[in-house]
């Protein structure tokens, strides 16, 4: 079977490692609006791929090895032949008036890449924490930061704002979401640890990106640095406002920042990396292509 062409000139590429809790809902919301649809999947040891070859995705599986490295393999190697490629998450879902939008701008011809709204749902709440993030761009005209984490991509050519809205899901339950956040530290932890390249140079008086790694960098030796980012969560992102759901997602946010230099002091004390956490061997799918 194979994926049934939409009407946007567009080929929505993700990763995956255990995401068959999200497929059937983001390949519906995907279905009669993307050209082509790829999955680069990490081994997942559930129904993420079954799923995804029962709605005629292109899927290859690849040992993950950053998010970065990752995003630069799919985007040289998957056999894409739409004019426009779009970065989405398993957990993320397209409003809509999103749709609609990003198709227009995309038949322009204005813009090299495409930057969108991105909203957060937890609990199944949705919390007044929005991101501006550039998720789609010309085919060949874009590549990831090659970090671990939190990867960047670098568009050749003017970026273009789009109305509309990409709802994120981040988890179906506390549990999922913990598991999830662990992994994340630690990644953040080897790189403090290793003093390893950002996305872009910290800076306070650069770019956004440039902004936000300069405050990352120095986060740590901020006072009382915990209870400020919890209010900022709290407060000025207005978190308090879908009330226990905020409140606990802005201690959250701060306990994953007060457990990543927990993780990096361990690092320092002991003189060695974490030992690696083995999810399970992986399962190799005979139908799709493999690479190393």
């Amino acid at each position: 079977m194979a994926w049934p062409p939409g009407i946007a000139p567009v080929a929505v590429v993700m990763i995956s490692l255990n995401e068959g809790h999200n497929m059937e809902a983001v390949l519906d919301n995907l279905k009669g609006w993307a050209q082509e649809v790829f999955l680069v999947d990490s081994y997942s040891q559930d129904d993420t791929v079954e799923i995804a070859l029962r709605h005629g995705v292109h899927v290859v599986q690849r040992r993950f090895r950053g998010f970065g490295d990752q995003w630069n393999f799919a985007l040289r190697e998957l056999p894409i032949s739409a004019p426009w490629t779009m970065k989405l998450d398993p957990d993320e879902r397209l409003s809509a008036n999103l749709k609609a939008n990003l198709c227009a701008a995309m038949r322009s011809g204005k813009a090299a890449g495409l930057s969108m709204e991105r909203r957060l749902w937890l609990m199944g709440r949705e919390l007044p924490v929005h991101q501006r993030l550039v998720r789609a761009w010309c085919t060949d005209k874009c590549r990831f930061t090659d970090i671990a984490v939190n990867e960047h991509p670098i568009v050749e050519g003017h970026i273009e704002y789009v109305a509309g809205v990409m709802e994120h899901h981040d988890s179906p339950d506390l549990d999922h979401w913990l598991e999830k956040q662990n992994r994340y530290t630690t990644a953040e932890a080897v790189i403090a640890f290793n003093n390893s390249a950002l996305a872009d140079t910290p800076r306070l008086f650069g770019s956004a990106l440039q902004r936000r790694m300069w405050l990352k960098k120095n986060f740590y030796r901020v006072p009382f640095r915990y209870l400020l980012l919890f209010l900022y969560h709290w407060l000025w992102q207005g978190a308090w406002r879908t009330g226990w759901v905020g409140y606990a997602w802005a201690r959250l946010r701060a306990d994953v920042m007060r457990l990543i230099e927990y993780k990096v002091r361990e690092m320092r004390l002991t003189g060695r990396l974490p030992v690696k956490r083995v999810y399970g061997p992986g399962r190799p799918d005979p139908r799709v292509p493999q690479y190393d």
